[in-house]
């Protein structure tokens, strides 16, 4: 299936979970990504602020645990055309941007790019890591900047059903997918 209809198709699907439903299926993707990855005091983790009006994954469960347990938590926000990485604390004051998302009023640039995960938001996530976003890039270019060692993983409240058809050469795929029912690794060429 083509991204665009994949994009059209998937954003129905979310929109129709009720946010209740939505928070629950949140709670089993957390549960499944801590159950399969071993995070330790003092890694990096750069995880996005779910978009509310877009019925993201709600990754303040994930936040909230990272920093209890002194786990290092980086967020992305836009500034002009790039996304930057920003170290967030317990402290950290949050305004809310013209897209809708909630981001750290600082706009220092932390020059990290040697994450253990980066935790990425996705409409979709075909059985080969290719994902399907919003269409702006903005992942593409991180993943290019970061660590080779970072494992890249994509949180889906679905399970994949189709391919992506039009995959492009700089499209680069998540190395795992989480969904509220399992974690799937597409490191071993798993199909």
């Amino acid at each position: 299936m083509l991204k665009a209809e994949l994009r059209k198709k998937y954003t129905q699907k979310r929109k129709a979970l009720s946010p209740d439903e939505a928070f629950l299926l949140s709670e089993k993707i957390f549960e499944n990504f801590i159950h399969y990855f071993n995070l330790r005091e003092g890694e990096k983790v750069h995880v996005f602020i779910p978009i509310p009006v877009r019925k993201e994954i709600d990754t303040h469960i994930f936040i909230q645990y990272f920093l209890a347990k002194n786990i290092r938590v980086y967020v992305p926000k836009i500034v002009g055309d790039r996304l930057i990485n920003i170290e967030i604390f317990e402290d950290t004051v949050f305004e809310t941007s013209s897209w809708g998302i909630s981001e750290p009023v600082s706009n220092e640039d932390s020059g990290e790019n040697n994450f253990q995960y980066v935790i990425t938001p996705l409409l979709y996530c075909d059985r080969k890591g290719n994902r399907v976003g919003y269409g702006k890039g903005f992942y593409d270019g991180l993943f290019q900047s970061i660590s080779a060692e970072t494992q890249k993983i994509g949180v889906n409240y679905f399970d994949p059903d189709e391919y992506v058809d039009d995959v492009w050469e700089n499209d680069i795929p998540v190395d795992y997918l989480v969904t509220p029912t399992e974690v799937l690794s597409f490191l071993s060429g798993w199909e």
